[in-house]
């Protein structure tokens, strides 16, 4: 990074700070430029942007309020405008939308948005809000709903990837998509001409904890623990098992040895991500191209997330970030 000041050399520097939101203390990683020169310090929009969202992100995990993407999704999921969401659920006619676009939702209706992610409490919120609409549309609504709650088929398969683990510290805050997952690992395997377990696992630990330092959010939506061999994510096998578009490949080495491949003949939807998360994807993959899977396992070694965690048994902080080596 080029100093302002000098217009000389930047260095990337982080430091633990505390900020108060909404009256309460938050700790979290502060990121900033340190002038080589003059020793003088400043921040960009984007750390700004990634220096305030880990308070933001620890606000509505500590309080049950889901993030803007979720707010979102659960509109897109009963077929309703922000407009009639804020009617049935009693808000300003604007302030739904404002809440997907990223305004801070209060306590209160933050638990409000997200109760109604389950269609049974979404269910009474339409039939109190009944007199609100004409027959005819109040109908479909509760009928768009019912249906919605006679499947439940949505939830146990994000259960059934993501554990069960809310959005917090320990998978980066991240949207948990079941798409998007297949993507990012759809990404790799077309990259890699097809990834064994190892490497795969270890691109999908650098790409969420990068993207957290980049962005304050992880990319998969995964956790992630310690083992001897590298971070991995929990439950990896059940991952890569659940996609029937993804297949494993049994290879056999002239050593004896023998290693699991996965392969697949789709390729990925790079719809699925924004600009930025293409970038983080290929960053990845251009710093880990020319590694086999016993080098970057090695590679991992050498970063403070595995040193701190290595047969712990605990998942790994994504603050852990901000010390990783192999990614600057």
């Amino acid at each position: 990074m080029q100093s302002p000041f000098t217009g000389g050399h930047a260095t990337l520097r982080q430091e633990s700070a505390e900020l108060t939101f909404r009256k309460e203390k938050f700790q979290y990683v502060h990121q900033f430029y340190e002038c080589d020169e003059t020793k003088e310090r400043f921040t960009t929009t984007a750390l700004d942007e990634v220096n305030i969202g880990q308070v933001y992100n620890q606000y509505r995990s500590k309080y049950g309020i889901p993030f803007p993407d979720e707010i979102k999704h659960v509109r897109q999921r009963y077929g309703l405008s922000a407009t009639k969401m804020s009617q049935i659920l009693g808000f300003g006619d604007n302030q739904y939308r404002l809440y997907e676009n990223g305004d801070m939702p209060s306590e209160t209706n933050g638990k409000i948005l997200m109760s109604i992610q389950n269609p049974l409490i979404f269910e009474n919120f339409v039939i109190n809000a009944k007199n609100q609409f004409d027959e005819q549309d109040y109908a479909k609504i509760l009928e768009k709903v019912r249906a919605i709650k006679a499947d439940k088929n949505e939830l146990l398969i994000k259960n059934y990837i993501f554990n069960g683990i809310r959005r917090d510290i320990f998978n980066g805050y991240a949207t948990q998509s079941i798409n998007k997952l297949k993507n990012i690992i759809l990404f790799f395997i077309e990259k890699f001409d097809g990834a064994f377990y190892t490497m795969m696992n270890k691109l999908l630990f650098y790409t969420d904890f990068y993207s957290y330092k980049t962005t304050g959010k992880g990319l998969s939506g995964l956790s992630y623990k310690a083992i001897q061999h590298g971070p991995v994510p929990m439950r990896w096998d059940r991952i890569y098992s659940f996609y029937d578009e993804i297949q494993p490949e049994i290879i056999h080495f002239d050593s004896g040895v023998e290693g699991t491949k996965l392969t697949s003949t789709l390729s990925p939807d790079l719809a699925e991500f924004t600009e930025d998360e293409l970038n983080i994807l290929e960053t990845i993959y251009q710093r880990f191209k020319s590694e086999n899977s016993t080098k970057i396992s090695e590679i991992s070694h050498n970063e403070e997330a595995w040193q701190t965690y290595v047969d712990s048994g605990q998942m790994i902080r994504f603050d852990m970030a901000f010390s990783l080596k192999a990614i600057l």
